[in-house]
């Protein structure tokens, strides 16, 4: 699995921040109408075949079946209504949120592409139920997931990044640290870089 995982809101995102090395980018499309999703994951879509980037879409995953998108992520309430026999037969992998080890057994009872677990660290961007994890808890996590891939979301930043990876996470999800930043094509190239090394 990519060490770098980008996420973004927008399309519009996507399109500024692929070309800057970004091999692995989740669309987390919130509060659009249906027509609006659809032509966004397509968008998405066509533009992650041309850089050669793994496209994930978050919660949408019946119009990720439909437009043929081969990977979707699901948060834990997401999981009651998804047809995920429908995913395996497409072939469509998808990662899962975790937050405890009541949401991971779920999960792991799934066989999921990745497990996510966070927030590792205090977060900005939403309101979190869960206090932040830490690196321990992702030590536990990756113990106890083994070969699934462990991705670590909430609060990264680059100077967090090696004790991350130390932990045993496979990949690191970045939202607010590109989001947020005055310069996001320099700040996602150097989140690429850092993985990279």
């Amino acid at each position: 699995m990519e060490k770098f995982y980008l996420i973004v809101g927008h399309v519009n995102r996507l399109e500024l921040l692929i070309p800057h090395g970004v091999k692995l980018v989740q669309l987390r499309i919130k509060d659009q109408p249906e027509d609006e999703i659809r032509r966004q994951i397509i968008r998405a879509r066509d533009l992650c075949a041309v850089y050669g980037t793994q496209l994930v879409i978050n919660d949408y995953w019946q119009a990720a079946l439909d437009l043929r998108c081969q990977f979707i992520h699901l948060g834990q309430e997401d999981m009651d209504n998804v047809d995920f026999a429908a995913l395996r037969r497409a072939g469509v992998r998808f990662g899962l949120s975790t937050h405890d080890e009541a949401e991971l057994d779920r999960a792991m009872s799934y066989d999921p592409a990745y497990v996510a677990l966070g927030p590792v660290y205090p977060t900005l961007l939403k309101e979190m139920k869960w206090a932040p994890q830490g690196l321990d808890r992702v030590r536990r996590w990756k113990s106890m997931v083994g070969n699934t891939s462990l991705v670590a979301i909430g609060g990264l930043t680059l100077d967090r990044l090696p004790g991350v990876f130390a932990a045993g996470a496979d990949s690191a999800a970045v939202v607010t640290d590109i989001q947020q930043s005055p310069t996001p094509e320099a700040q996602t190239q150097a989140w690429v870089q850092a993985c990279a090394s």
